[in-house]
Parts: structure tokens; sequence; C-alpha cells
């Protein structure tokens, strides 16, 4: 397999939840103390809105008020300016990845305040325009006190949206490892007899690099085999950048295990693109760590190719490819003509592909005769909104498909939520999840 050495490849919804959301590993001085400008400007403007709001309470709660929130602003700016001097690298994991979550936290929402404190200003600009060109002063003093009236409500407005976003956030921490079992049932004409009731447990997005209590994955792992699964399929990220972030879970991860087997793709995480290393040999040798990983957990990790599988003498095709992504910022790994050479005789079809963008770039057009596409990627974007009959993130404005059932004529794409995180420590909305699908 011939292999680019590129230090990343991200697209705007990955450069939110790795670059800045992993501010902690910023090594740029110069972005660094761009980031930390943008972020004083932000706090002078929501300060504004904060003196508005608060202009009727007493003195002391003002002052209480004002040192509260400049004592919080400072210390995230001085955190972030003096990242260099400081050894953070040596701080537990859990405390870099809660106390950096938390400042970006803040970050967004202070965002989020401010673009409805310019609609008031915007508003109030054309408001003063207006008064000097078209009224009278006595009719711009009228118009001044309605101003403010009006700028109170936005202030307020603009000050509870970005403080929903910031608690929304934190309560997305404990989110993380409460695992979702999503059962769907699908239904294939060509489905041999002897596959029909089969039931398959789809996992992706492990991101083994992010967790921080084995106990609580452990969990999940007991929730998978609770369903007892006659087929393991996992749709790639098991890491987020190095082999090694899977030591410490070896023996929960083994623990799964099926009558018709475990098998696993990569995804874009796992061929650690997304750090520096020493050289192109010591990036590859990561890699083949890492395959070595998936062939010690009892996983058959499949690398452009197919396997047969077979019950009460009948048989269907497996095939995984490599990570290939539609997106140009995301690898092209994958070579689907060489992973399905020989498969399109079965009469039934699943194909392992890590990234959603595949399907409607590749899949539809190139291999009708897939039935059953799964993928994973997204995770939803660990945020969002979820109810019955409704679904909406962020990432649905990159990705068509992003979470869930997706069908065109006789194919199918499940797209999993993912059952690990990376970048946010947290869940809003959308909650890590364990697919079981039922052959019908």
């Amino acid at each position: 397999m011939s292999q680019e050495f590129n230090a990343e490849y991200l697209n705007t919804d990955y450069r939110i939840s790795i670059t800045i959301l992993h501010l902690h590993s910023m090594r740029n001085s110069g972005f660094r103390w761009i980031i930390v400008a943008i972020m004083l400007l932000l706090d002078f403007y929501v300060f504004q809105a904060i003196k508005l709001v608060s202009q009727d309470a007493p003195p002391k709660i003002r002052l209480a008020i004002y040192a509260l929130y400049w004592g919080v602003s400072i210390v995230a700016i001085l955190l972030l300016a003096l990242l260099p001097y400081i050894s953070y690298e040596s701080w537990p994991r859990s405390v870099r990845t809660y106390l950096f979550a938390t400042i970006v936290g803040l970050f967004f929402a202070k965002i989020i305040a401010v673009v409805f404190f310019m609609l008031d200003d915007v508003r109030r600009a054309i408001q003063w325009a207006s008064s000097k060109l078209f009224f009278q002063n006595t009719e711009g003093e009228s118009m001044s006190y309605e101003k403010i009236s009006r700028s109170v409500f936005l202030s307020w407005l603009g000050l509870a949206a970005g403080g929903g976003l910031f608690t929304a956030l934190l309560y997305g921490f404990s989110n993380k490892y409460k695992y979702d079992l999503r059962s769907i049932k699908l239904s294939f004409e060509n489905l041999p007899p002897a596959f029909k009731g089969l039931k398959i447990v789809h996992l992706s997005d492990i991101h083994s690099g992010s967790f921080t209590n084995k106990k609580n994955v452990e969990k999940g792992i007991d929730m998978v085999m609770k369903q007892q699964p006659d087929l393991v399929l996992f749709t790639g990220d098991l890491v987020n950048d190095k082999a090694a972030e899977m030591e410490d879970y070896m023996e929960i991860f083994s623990k799964i295990k099926a009558p018709l087997g475990v098998f696993s793709t990569l995804g874009n995480h796992d061929y650690g693109d997304y750090i520096s290393w020493k050289s192109r040999e010591e990036k590859l040798a990561n890699l083949e760590q890492l395959k070595k990983v998936h062939q010690e957990l009892g996983w058959r990790l499949l690398m452009n190719e197919h396997v047969v599988l077979e019950r009460f003498a009948q048989q269907i095709s497996l095939v995984g490819i490599e990570n290939w992504s539609a997106k140009s910022s995301f690898p092209k790994y994958g070579r689907m003509a060489e992973a399905y050479f020989g498969a399109e005789k079965y009469p039934f079809k699943i194909l392992m592909s890590h990234d959603p963008s595949h399907w409607e770039a590749e899949v539809l057009p190139n291999y009708p005769e897939v039935d059953l596409m799964l993928a994973g990627h997204t995770h939803g974007m660990q945020f969002g909104v979820e109810v019955p009959g409704f679904k909406w993130s962020p990432v649905q404005y990159v990705y068509r498909q992003w979470a869930g059932l997706y069908e065109k004529g006789n194919q199918k794409l499940y797209v999993n939520r993912g059952f690990g995180f990376i970048g946010y420590p947290g869940r809003v909305g959308i909650l890590p999840e364990i697919t079981l699908i039922e052959l019908v």
C-alpha cells in the first residue's frame, strides 16, 4: 500500500474538534497569541453586555459579577498564553482534557453571545443614522429611550444563548460513557435464508486515546456481549493517533467475540496523520503495530479485501476497505475495486467503509450490488438534537449522511454515531452508540 507522509488531513469540522479543542498541544506561538487576542476582544465585548444587564443591581452584587467574570476570563487567557512554560504535558490527562474543554466551551459560548450583541449594534447604528437623517432631536430622544430597552433585551438574549451552550457542554461531560443501544431490523429480498435473523453488532470510532475510565468502557463492552451477536463489525478509528493508546484497553476489547468472527477496518485517525513523527519509518512502524493490535484482539482486519461468511452451507461476502473519503482533506487509502474483486459472485454483500461520504461518491454509482454499507467517522459531531422523528447536528452541513439509516433503491447505509469521543470529552444530544442490526 502506497502512503503519503502528511502531517494533517483536516477539514472544517475536524479543524474545530481537533485543532481548537486540542489547544493544549499548540506549539505555534503566533497562532497561540492570535487566539489570546481574540479571547481578549470577546471578553471586552461580552463585558459591555454584562455591565448593561447588571446596571440596576446593588453595587456589591455588580462588583461580584465583574470579579467573577474577569477572574475566570483572565485565568483562561493566562493559561493559554503561558502554555510553553507550565509543563502541562505532565498533568493528568483527565485534568488537561476537562480544563481545556471548559476553556473552549467558554470561547464558543462567548462567540454565540457576541452574535446577538453584534445584531444589536447593527440595529443601533441604523437607528442612530436614521435619527440623524430623518428625525428631529425630540424624536431622536424618544428613540434613544426605546433603544436602551431593546439593547437590554438582546443582551439578555445573547447571554442566555451563550450561557445555555456552555451549560449544555458542561452537562455533556457526563454523557460520554452513556452508551445508547440502537436496535434496527433490515430487510433484504436477496438475503440467503440461512442468514435471516443474523445479529450484527456494529461499532465504530472507539478512539481509545481519549478514554479516562476503564470501568465505564468495560460496561459498554459488556453491553455488546449481552446482545449475543453472531457477527461484530468495527468500522475504524480504534485510536486517536498511536497504537500505544490501546495498551491499557487490550483486555477489555479482547472480550468481544462472535461465532462468525469480529472484523475491522481502519479509519482516518488510525494512520497517525494528525501528529508529527520523527520519520516516515516511525509513522509506518506505528501503523504496523496497530495492525498487530487488531490481531492480538482477535479481530480480522480487512485491508482492501473481502472474506466469505458461511452459515448452514450458504454464503455471503463481507468487504472491508481502508479509509476512503470524498472530502479532499481526508485520505483515500481504500481501493474498492481490489477489495470487491471476487465478491460479486455472492448473492449478498456487506461493505465496511469508515467514511460515509464514500457511499454516494463511489458505492452507489459504481457498485449497485453492495446491499449494506456500514460507516462511522462523524460522531454526530458529539453535539446535536435527536428526538423521535427529528435529528439535527452541525455536522449535517458537511456530511449528508451522518447518523443512522439511509436508503437508496435496494441499497442501505448505516452510520454509527461512534463508541468513543475525541476533542470534546462529552456528548450533547448525540450519545455514544452500540448498534444491533438484525437481518430479516
